[in-house]
């Protein structure tokens, strides 16, 4: 059995046992790498290998740490430990939720690049403490500030945990879709809008052809497929280099291409629309521009405030997923496509998408699920986002106009601190990936005013503009805060700018946190990490 005073071995189940700290030098030794007490308390705390015993008197079984440190998740740990460095906290990778997790409730209402996930913002706000976060930062009742707000997940983590928040971002649809992630909506009346709307589309798509017309052409696609890309074969001879997928693909796309040219002029199908001047003129088919613009005069007859904007939001989701481009281009436009094409995501022929109807169901379905099941879990709290320049915003005199509720919250006890996501150098364009909404809703762009954005590059001009940039925001932001207050900014610091920012601001990192970032959307899946700076005043 197991001696309480030293541990051995355990003779009933023949194994043998370690002690956490013994467990980290065994780790450490077996892979190469410094593994900490405190990534064996992690392995036991998300259930990577069993805690035995209790109390002081805790153990863990040699086998499983061999059987953890030979998987998949423990060969990428040491393998990225030993690119990004032994500093990596794995504990931060949040590598035990699922996707449908990291993306729960309201966070999946519009997609939006460059967003952490909700348990990142989570750890840092709620009230645990652990080996890594030694102090609790945040209570129930105060206020955080996101000087980039993003798409809002830290509002509405913020609101999940009974903790006031407010946003600022200079993108006019990035705080439309913070605020419709955290508005409160009556459930019925937005069903019964998305429910007449979607009645409305389908009498108009009745007296056009596009639905025929996708119907046949559609199933020429099915049996086309079957013949020519069989599964799970087609895709066990390109592994097996039986088959060159880029030559076969591009072969078998030119032979559809008759047919499907003989369904457009079967029907009298319109393709490209008569300008390209605007992003929605350049990237939508003529039927989809059609529908999108039936929907949205629908939209704006709507009398309930509330419900025009969350069904705005679900009009814009179901746009950007009817973009004329392939599959695999969707995040990264090339050419507009009006043909159909050789998939190489789904390893057959695809199609461009003529009809938002399918998507226009599927997301205000969608979107209903995720707010019934945000309702479950909100608190009675305040959340906002202003559209502003957050170098110069004056925050009370906006939520006097906005929201006075906060700005008496504000006024009377101060935002306790800040939790942001900046933008990373050179990186995004914030206003253009979200372009077809600009034009649809008539949004004013205001690219200028961006911090970071990618057509400033990233060269020493850019990075120094960025550096004035984001600690003038610090410094603006300072006027609204606690006189202990706690700054956290999530950052990929490749060029070591935080510690001038810092400087800039008259603040200093007290602390950083550096996680690997294992569930990316783009293509590129390699070792990846960012830092989470902790600032207090100097």
């Amino acid at each position: 059995m197991i001696d309480n005073k030293i541990h051995l071995f355990d003779t009933e189940k023949n194994v043998e046992l370690l002690t956490i700290k013994k467990a980290s030098e065994w780790a450490t030794l077996y892979t190469g790498k410094k593994v900490t007490p405190s990534n064996i308390s992690y392995l036991i705390h998300y259930g990577r290998i069993k805690k035995i015993g209790e109390n002081g008197n805790i153990y863990v079984a040699k086998q499983d740490l061999v059987e953890y440190y030979n998987s998949f998740n423990g060969k990428r740990e040491i393998s990225w430990k030993d690119k990004l460095g032994d500093d990596l906290n794995w504990a931060l990778s949040f590598e035990q939720y699922k996707e449908s997790e990291t993306t729960k409730h309201v966070h999946r209402l519009h997609p939006y690049k460059g967003k952490f996930i909700p348990q990142l913002v989570e750890y840092f706000l709620d009230s645990h403490t652990d080996s890594f976060k030694k102090e609790i930062f945040f209570k129930k009742g105060d206020i955080v500030l996101d000087p980039f707000c993003g798409s809002g997940t830290t509002l509405v983590q913020a609101n999940e945990l009974g903790i006031h928040a407010i946003g600022i971002d200079i993108s006019a649809f990035n705080a439309m879709i913070s605020n419709c992630k955290i508005l409160n909506y009556d459930l019925i009346d937005v069903k019964k809008e998305l429910d007449h709307i979607t009645f409305e589309l389908k009498k108009f798509l009745s007296k056009t052809k596009t639905t025929d017309f996708e119907e046949e052409l559609t199933q020429a696609l099915y049996e086309f497929n079957i013949e020519f890309f069989p599964t799970p074969d087609y895709k066990f001879s390109i592994r097996n280099g039986k088959i060159d997928e880029q030559e076969y693909g591009y072969e078998k796309e030119k032979e559809f291409l008759p047919k499907y040219l003989s369904l457009i002029k079967k029907y009298n199908v319109k393709l490209k629309q008569r300008e390209d001047k605007t992003f929605i003129d350049k990237w939508y088919l003529q039927s989809v521009r059609e529908e999108i613009e039936f929907v949205f005069d629908l939209v704006k007859k709507i009398k309930n405030t509330k419900t025009k904007k969350v069904v705005s939001l679900i009009l814009s989701r179901t746009i950007r997923s009817c973009r004329a481009t392939t599959h695999s281009d969707l995040a990264t436009l090339k050419e507009p496509v009006t043909t159909t094409y050789y998939c190489s995501k789904h390893g057959k022929i695809c199609k461009p998408l003529f009809s938002i109807l399918k998507w226009w169901q599927t997301y205000s379905n969608d979107t209903i699920k995720r707010l019934s099941q945000f309702d479950k879990l909100r608190t009675n709290t305040h959340q906002i986002c202003l559209t502003g320049d957050s170098r110069i915003i004056d925050l009370t005199s906006e939520l006097n106009k906005r929201h006075p509720a906060l700005a008496e919250l504000v006024d009377k006890k101060k935002v306790k601190g800040i939790f942001s996501s900046p933008p990373y150098v050179g990186l995004i364009d914030y206003h253009e990936q979200h372009a077809y909404a600009y034009d649809l809703f008539g949004f004013e762009r205001k690219d200028d005013l961006e911090i970071g954005p990618l057509y400033k590059g990233q060269g020493k001009e850019a990075r120094d503009s960025y550096v004035e940039g984001i600690s003038k925001v610090l410094l603006n932001c300072k006027k609204y805060l606690d006189n202990d207050y706690n700054v956290f900014l999530v950052a990929n610091d490749k060029y070591n700018l935080y510690p001038i920012i810092a400087e800039k601001a008259g603040m200093k990192i007290v602390n950083q946190f550096k996680r690997p970032v294992l569930n990316r959307t783009e293509k590129d899946k390699g070792a990846y990490s960012e830092i989470i700076f902790h600032l207090k005043e100097i």
